[in-house]
């Protein structure tokens, strides 16, 4: 146990490994690797260090906390201004209940009232968030100590998951698309003439993070087989699926997406199967992803297909109002 008390600082050059070895001892179950780290964190666009505050007791780190402003718009020119995200706090166990967990969540959100936000969010952070919010069945403790601090719970997000041992393709399935093979359908690999298309059908029809998702992950090397996509008999792509997008991770699921109108022909649910089929071809155990809102279309078609609900996470969010000042 640390026997001196905690000095709080900004991240600085060499904190890296360190931190990361910190959040997984207090965070076991929800753990990273100093590459991780660097990736996901240190080289977010966004990163501006002294939005990482740190606790340092005994010359070794016990506890930090990560807040974030967008000085680079997600789209267009957007930066949200009024918007900061706190996408994770820790302590390590034999530093906790003296209170630094508090003052490191104050600190994280008077630099983010400090450049002029007004509300803070956790985590819900695009692009590089670790995970979709707090589990607060996993860490009660931190849901109560973020409770006192003024954050309500903005939204639910459902982690799912199902085995692929096992896994075919329904008939039914296979039949529909050889049927629609037969009518002249595309459902495949994608093209290199089909990327423009496809980001452009992830960008407008969902969100600016999934369209940088899927363009980043191609120029990174992301093999091609990794996407199933859904063209018409018109040459237009309206819909697909994939997986190993974040990270290079191939069990991980997703984004999939069909065009509005598409919706409810049972073209979601074929894309969803083909891209599980090809999932078992490149040797995943299992199909993953971290968020979907229970009750939509896209988390019944999951559940209908073997997906079981793993963790919930709660998006939190507490405002930001600067204080007024007694005369």
């Amino acid at each position: 146990m640390s026997d001196g008390p905690a000095v709080f600082r900004h991240y600085a050059p060499g904190d890296g490994a360190r931190i990361a070895d910190a959040w997984t001892l207090a965070a076991p179950g929800d753990g990273i690797t100093p590459r991780r780290f660097r990736d996901l964190v240190l080289l977010d666009r966004n990163f501006d260090p002294e939005g990482l505050v740190v606790a340092e007791a005994d010359g070794r780190i016990v506890g930090a906390a990560y807040a974030v402003r967008r000085r680079v718009a997600e789209q267009g020119d957007d930066l949200e201004r009024g918007r900061g995200w706190i996408l994770f706090f820790f302590v390590v166990p034999d530093a906790q209940g003296a209170g630094i967990g508090r003052a490191l969540l104050t600190r994280a959100m008077d630099w983010l009232r400090g450049h002029g936000a007004e509300e803070v969010v956790y985590s819900g952070y695009t692009p590089n968030y670790v995970l979709p919010g707090l589990d607060a069945d996993r860490y009660p403790a931190a849901f109560a100590l973020m409770s006192s601090l003024g954050f309500t719970t903005l939204e639910k997000a459902d982690a799912m998951s199902r085995s692929l041992r096992g896994y075919a393709m329904p008939a039914d399935e296979r039949e529909r698309a050889d049927r629609l093979r037969a009518e002249g359908w595309y459902l495949g690999t994608p093209q290199d003439d089909d990327l423009v298309p496809l980001i452009a059908l992830a960008r407008d029809a969902f969100n600016a993070d999934w369209a940088r998702a899927i363009r980043e992950g191609i120029v990174a090397g992301l093999p091609a087989e990794r996407i199933m996509i859904a063209r018409n008999p018109d040459g237009r792509v309206i819909g697909w699926a994939m997986h190993g997008t974040y990270e290079g991770v191939i069990d991980r699921f997703g984004p999939f997406g069909v065009l509005p109108q598409s919706r409810g022909t049972g073209l979601g649910r074929l894309l969803l199967h083909l891209t599980l089929e090809r999932m078992v071809a490149t040797n995943a155990q299992t199909a993953w992803f971290l968020w979907a809102d229970e009750g939509t279309p896209a988390w019944n078609l999951y559940q209908k297909t073997g997906f079981e609900v793993t963790r919930t996470f709660s998006i939190l969010r507490a405002p930001l109002k600067q204080e007024e000042h007694q005369a």
